[in-house]
């Protein structure tokens, strides 16, 4: 047979993922390095400390991949079930590795700690296993064959649960092994859109037939509050990129502005980057975001060369104070309006001296609307104002948002963060009835033309 893989497929075991208590963020971080030497992930499973049921999963796995990577059940108490279970899959004994004790024993000396007698459970490896070594701590992992129902000897990788340890055994150990039994005439080249803006559907129905099934492959990933799409094509080394790069570049005509980034880049980072390309500084008001706006811009490395600062002015006082929004603004128009917005967002400029200022000032909820302005009512205000100190420009929306408290806040930071993005391009900002509950009721047709809600 074949010793090359081709295929893989990932088990995370754990009562505390299946009942919902930990995130498994062990199996997404695996797929995409094993994506990036060409291996297709064909399935992902949860499973319970339970030997029955790690054994049923391992035979599914192990009957549609040629190499099974097992996260997670490694530990010293009764519940880690792992190895026992692979060494009855694989029809084999539980050794003691003496080597391993010794180096358990080790780690508590050097912590000046006892070991208790159940972490020598620990140092037990199916027969015939080759070690991987666990820099970081108690738990070994290891790969053996194990024989598949279909005649197959497919590859069983297993790791530890904990993500540090296991992503520091995985790339020293596991990864340069994987890359020698990978087919060095197939690769998976990929890029990945980040787009906000646009629903899924559609998203999906503007690409409709961009990406033929024959030539590569399209997912949609909503996470919000931006939805990923990504192209991957698989092929030669030089064949792969080439077509890549093609239908990369038929995506991006049909999305046009829907796209803020490729690959990982967060829309702060984009902001950052268009605003240091433009020698401009920015500063932010923010009244309902509570400056989340503002530490969104900060947790980027470097942002003092543009970020001016911020001011939240939640109260209405502040808002006169710091900001200089006219006190007849706020009994006409009320704190939550685009009048109250622009002068936030003119005051911020000339407070801070910023060459844009974009202002937030809304109703969060779950309490505070009114028939008038609901919960989820937000005024978003941008203002540019002159090197000379020049009188200001300013632009500014009432949007209708939906959601709970954390997901008003989160919408409104990067429907304003978008703002400035669009701005610094050149392009309009979203359109309220772009962004409103409502058009998601209209349907995907209409939302493809008009925009749609954002999911």
């Amino acid at each position: 047979m074949s010793d090359r893989i081709r295929s893989a497929a990932l088990l995370a075991t754990g009562d505390e993922i299946v009942g919902g208590r930990t995130v498994d963020t062990n199996s997404s971080y695996l797929a995409d390095k094993l994506a990036g030497l060409g291996i297709e992930v064909v399935s992902i499973m949860a499973v319970s400390d339970d030997v029955d049921r790690i054994g049923a999963a391992w035979k599914i796995s192990l009957a549609g991949a040629d190499l099974v990577i097992s996260t997670g059940g490694l530990g010293p108490t009764s519940d880690d079930l792992t190895s026992e279970t692979v060494a009855r899959v694989a029809g084999v004994e539980l050794l003691r590795d003496d080597r391993q004790v010794g180096r358990i024993r080790e780690i508590f000396e050097r912590r000046g700690r006892p070991m208790p007698d159940n972490n020598l459970r620990q140092a037990m490896i199916p027969a015939g296993a080759e070690v991987i070594d666990n820099l970081d701590g108690t738990a070994p992992g290891y790969r053996l064959r194990i024989q598949a129902g279909d005649g197959r000897r497919p590859w069983g990788v297993v790791l530890p649960g904990v993500p540090r340890e296991m992503k520091a055994m995985f790339e020293t150990a596991v990864l340069p092994w994987i890359a020698e039994c990978t087919d060095p005439g197939r690769v998976i080249a990929a890029t990945t859109f980040q787009t906000f803006g646009l629903p899924e559907s559609a998203l999906d129905e503007l690409l409709r037939g961009a990406v033929p099934a024959s030539e590569g492959r399209l997912a949609f990933r909503a996470s919000f509050p931006k939805i990923s799409v990504r192209v991957s094509v698989t092929g030669t080394p030089q064949e792969a990129p080439r077509r890549l790069a093609t239908l990369a570049e038929a995506v991006r005509a049909r999305l046009g502005g829907a796209v803020y980034a490729e690959g990982d880049a967060s829309m702060e980072q984009v902001v950052g980057d268009l605003l240091t390309a433009a020698k401009k500084s920015l500063a932010t008001a923010e009244s309902c975001t509570g400056g989340l706006i503002g530490s969104r811009l900060t947790d980027v490395a470097g942002s003092s060369v543009y970020y001016r600062g911020g001011l939240v002015a939640y109260s209405n006082d502040l808002k006169q104070r710091l900001l200089g929004v006219d006190a007849q603004t706020l009994r006409m128009h009320g704190a939550v309006s685009e009048e109250t917005a622009r002068e936030m967002a003119i005051g911020a400029a000339r407070v801070a001296a910023s060459d844009i200022a974009i202002a937030t000032t809304g109703i969060a909820g779950p309490t505070g609307g009114t028939a008038d302005k609901p919960v989820g009512t937000v005024a978003i205000a941008l203002a540019t104002r002159s090197r000379d100190g020049g009188d200001s420009l300013v632009d500014s929306r009432m949007y209708r948002f939906w959601g709970g408290r954390e997901w008003v806040k989160t919408l409104t930071s990067q429907v304003a963060l978008d703002w400035v993005r669009r701005h610094l391009l050149g392009l309009a900002p979203l359109e309220p009835e772009t962004l409103s509950p409502r058009r998601a009721a209209a349907g995907p047709a209409r939302n493809a033309q008009r925009g749609g809600e954002i999911s």
